[in-house]
């Protein structure tokens, strides 16, 4: 995804149409998070991790703020976090946030 500032929207940069679900898993990052609960029971939490640099104007803030929040109430995530520092973005700052949810 990418913005046009002088159009003033939100650009879908890839979109995949008529594609097999191997094909999709393929495509999908191979990265996932496995969390150790305090019992030892073990669980890989579907996140959404928003970031917005700490240049970026307001204007485009404000676009990438709307868009993610039509995202969450389209896809009913429950586990959202943002981060304005992509260096805070540890395993202790995400275990940090999945706290809450135990």
């Amino acid at each position: 995804v990418k913005i046009d500032m002088e159009k003033q929207l939100v650009i879908l940069e890839e979109e995949y149409e008529d594609i097999s679900m191997d094909d999709l898993k393929n495509e999908l990052p191979e990265r996932h998070y496995k969390y150790i609960h305090a019992d030892n029971r073990v669980s890989y939490p579907l996140c959404f991790i928003f970031s917005s640099p700490m240049g970026c104007k307001p204007e485009q803030q404000m676009m990438y703020a709307g868009s993610k929040n039509r995202l969450v109430q389209a896809a009913e995530l429950t586990k959202v976090f943002e981060t304005r520092n992509v260096d805070d973005l540890t395993e202790e700052w995400l275990k940090n946030q999945l706290a809450f949810f135990r």
